[in-house]
C-alpha cells in the first residue's frame, strides 16, 4: 500500500472512532441489593415495595437502572462476602434492607459507596450513623419502630390473656446485634406486668419447629417473635405451628395476621421498603447520604383476627376491639 493511501485509510478509521463511540449506549447506573433472605421470600412484597419507591424518583429496573442482587439465603455469615462483591463491582449505591446484619456488612465493605439501610433498631446506638438528622459518612436509611414497641406488644398480649404468667420471645441467635436490645426491652416490660419471658432460639425452619416444642413443654401461655428477616420468610410455618399448638401470639407485621395469625402491632414494613427505594433514587440523582436524615416512620398498625381467636376458644376484650385499626373476620 502506498504511503498516501495508508494515511487516507488511517484518517478514515480515526474519523470513524468518535462515531462508533457515540453509537454505544451509556451504561446504566447499578444498584447493589444485599438481601438477608432470598428472591423467593422477598420477591412478592418487599422487593415490589422497594421498586415502587425507586420508580417514584424516576428509576425503573432495566429501563434506566440495573440491579445486581446478592442473597444470603438466611445465612447471615454470608453477608460480609456478598457485600464485598458488590463493593468490588463498584455499584452506584448499596441497598441493605431488613436487618442490621446486612447494614453492618455493607458498612464494613466500603466507606465510599453510598449505602441505604433499613433496620428496626436505633442506628446511632448500633454505630451506623452519627445522628438521625445529619447521618454523616456514607450511610443513611430507614429505622422503623420495633424495639420501642416491643413492650406495647407485650401489653396487648397481656390484655388479651390477663392471667398469663409466661410469655415467650422467639429470637434468631444468628442476629445478636438486633436480638439483644429486643430481649432487654421486653424483659424490662415483663417486670411491670409480672410475667416471665423465656427466650427460645431459632435460626432455621427445623429450629423453629423445635422452638414450638420447647414452648409447649415449658407451658408458656403465649409468645411473640423478635423482628428478624428469618421469621418474616417463614411466616406461614410459624402461623401454622401456633395454630397447631393453640398458642396465642402477637406479631410485628400485618402479613402474619392476614396469613392466619392472631394479631400484630408494629410498623407497616412494606412502607419502609418503599422509603428505601425513594432514598436510593435520590442518591442516584446526586444526593449525599450524609445529608439525608434517617427516616423514622411513626405509623403503626394494630390488626386482630377474630377467626383465629375463635379457633383458640377465646374472645378479644372490648378494649382491644376498640383499639384495633383493622379487624379480620
Amino acid at each position: 500500500m502506498r504511503r498516501r493511501e495508508f494515511l487516507g485509510v488511517l484518517g478514515g478509521a480515526a474519523a470513524a472512532w468518535p462515531l462508533a463511540a457515540r453509537a454505544q449506549p451509556p451504561a446504566l447506573p447499578v444498584i447493589g441489593f444485599l438481601g438477608s433472605a432470598s428472591l423467593e421470600k422477598w420477591g412478592g412484597g418487599a422487593l415490589i415495595a422497594f421498586k415502587r419507591g425507586s420508580t417514584e424518583t424516576g428509576y425503573v429496573e432495566d429501563r434506566n437502572v440495573a440491579i445486581e442482587y446478592r442473597w444470603a439465603e438466611e445465612q447471615y455469615d454470608r453477608l460480609p462476602a456478598l457485600a464485598v462483591e458488590l463493593a468490588r463491582r463498584q455499584v452506584a449505591v448499596i441497598v441493605a434492607p431488613g436487618s442490621m446484619a446486612a447494614a453492618s456488612a455493607a458498612k464494613r465493605a466500603t466507606s465510599t459507596i453510598p449505602i441505604v439501610f433499613m433496620i428496626g433498631s436505633d442506628p446511632i446506638e448500633l454505630g451506623l450513623v452519627a445522628s438521625l438528622n445529619r447521618p454523616g459518612g456514607n450511610l443513611t436509611g430507614v429505622a422503623y419502630l420495633n424495639v420501642e414497641v416491643a413492650a406495647k406488644r407485650l401489653e396487648l398480649l397481656h390484655e388479651f390473656i390477663p392471667a398469663a404468667k409466661s410469655i415467650a420471645l422467639m429470637v434468631n441467635p444468628g442476629n445478636p446485634i438486633e436480638t439483644a436490645p429486643q430481649i432487654r426491652e421486653l424483659q424490662a416490660a415483663a417486670r411491670v406486668f409480672g410475667v416471665r419471658v423465656p427466650i427460645v432460639n431459632a435460626s432455621n425452619p427445623i429450629e423453629i419447629e423445635a422452638a414450638f416444642e420447647t414452648m409447649v413443654k415449658e407451658r408458656v401461655d403465649a409468645f411473640q417473635i423478635g423482628v428478624d428477616p428469618l421469621f418474616g420468610s417463614h411466616r406461614d410455618q410459624i402461623v401454622a405451628l401456633a395454630a397447631r399448638h393453640k398458642l396465642p401470639a402477637i406479631y410485628p407485621w400485618r402479613q402474619f395476621t392476614a396469613a392466619g395469625g392472631l394479631m400484630n402491632y408494629g410498623s407497616l414494613i412494606f412502607d419502609s421498603f418503599r422509603l428505601v427505594g425513594v432514598y436510593t433514587g435520590q442518591i442516584l440523582k446526586g444526593a449525599k447520604p450524609a445529608d439525608l436524615p434517617v427516616q423514622r416512620p411513626t405509623k403503626l398498625a394494630f390488626v386482630i383476627n377474630l377467626k383465629v381467636a375463635k379457633a383458640l376458644g377465646m374472645e378479644f376484650p372490648a378494649k382491644l376491639l376498640a383499639l384495633a385499626d383493622e379487624v379480620i373476620e
